[in-house]
C-alpha cells in the first residue's frame, strides 16, 4: 500500500503510544500522523486520500465515542478504537456506530494491522462511491425536464408505448428521449441505467404489470 495514497490518523493522549504506533506503521510502509487530542485531529487539514482513524477512547478533551458520534455525518475515515479500559457497553456502542474494531491495550500487532487495512479499504470504497455519485448527479443535471420525466418510466421497465401513454406523447418522441437519456447518462445498457437510477434514488413507481 503506497504511502502517498493513504493516511492513518492516530489520536491518543499518551505520546509514547502514538510514537510506537507511528513507528509500527512506518515499518509497514504506511503513513501516519499522530495527535494528542480530538481538537488537534479536527483542526488538521485532511488530505484527499483513503484514511483510517485509530482513536483512543479516553482523551483529555472529549470521549472518543462522543467524537465518533459528532463526526458520523461527515466524510470522516473509518475508525479503529483502542483503549486501556475497555468494557462491553463501550465496545457495543462503538461497533454499532460503525467502528471497524474495538481493541483493548495491549493488543496484538496483527489485530491492529488487520483492522487498519480493513478501515482503509472501506474508506477507499466509500470515496469511490461518493465520486461516482457526484459524477452521476452532474450527468442527471444535464437532462431536460422532459427527459427527467421519462427516466423513471424507462428504468421502471415500461415499454416505449406504455411510457408514451403515461406522458401523453408519441412513442417516437419517447424513443428519442430514451436515446438522449442513455447518451447523457453514459449508460451502455438498460441494466446500467437502472443501477445508476438506484444510486441516484430515483423512484421506480411504475411496472409493466401495473400497466396491464
Amino acid at each position: 500500500m503506497p504511502a502517498q495514497d493513504h493516511i492513518v490518523f492516530i489520536v491518543d493522549d499518551d505520546r509514547r503510544i502514538g510514537e510506537a504506533l507511528s513507528e509500527l506503521l512506518s515499518s509497514f510502509d504506511m503513513h501516519a500522523v499522530t495527535f494528542g487530542s480530538a481538537a488537534e485531529y479536527m483542526a488538521y487539514p485532511k488530505p484527499d486520500v483513503a484514511a483510517c482513524l485509530v482513536l483512543d477512547v479516553e482523551l483529555p478533551d472529549i470521549n472518543g465515542l462522543d467524537l465518533q458520534s459528532q463526526i458520523a455525518q461527515g466524510n470522516h475515515p473509518q475508525i479503529v478504537f483502542i483503549t486501556g479500559h475497555g468494557d462491553i457497553p463501550s465496545s457495543v456502542r462503538a461497533i454499532k456506530a460503525g467502528a471497524i474494531d474495538f481493541l483493548t491495550k495491549p493488543f496484538k500487532e496483527a489485530d491492529l494491522m488487520r483492522a487498519i487495512h480493513a478501515a482503509i479499504a472501506q474508506d477507499r470504497d466509500a470515496r469511490r462511491k461518493r465520486a461516482e455519485l457526484t459524477e452521476l448527479r452532474q450527468r442527471l443535471s444535464s437532462l431536460t425536464p422532459r427527459e427527467r420525466e421519462v427516466l423513471p418510466l424507462v428504468v421502471s421497465g415500461l415499454l416505449n408505448k406504455q411510457a408514451a401513454a403515461e406522458l401523453g406523447i408519441s412513442e417516437i418522441t419517447i424513443q428519442v428521449h430514451r436515446g438522449q437519456i442513455m447518451q447523457k447518462m453514459g449508460a451502455g445498457s438498460l441494466a446500467e441505467l437502472v443501477r445508476m437510477a438506484g444510486m441516484l434514488e430515483i423512484p421506480m413507481t411504475y411496472s409493466r404489470r401495473a400497466q396491464r
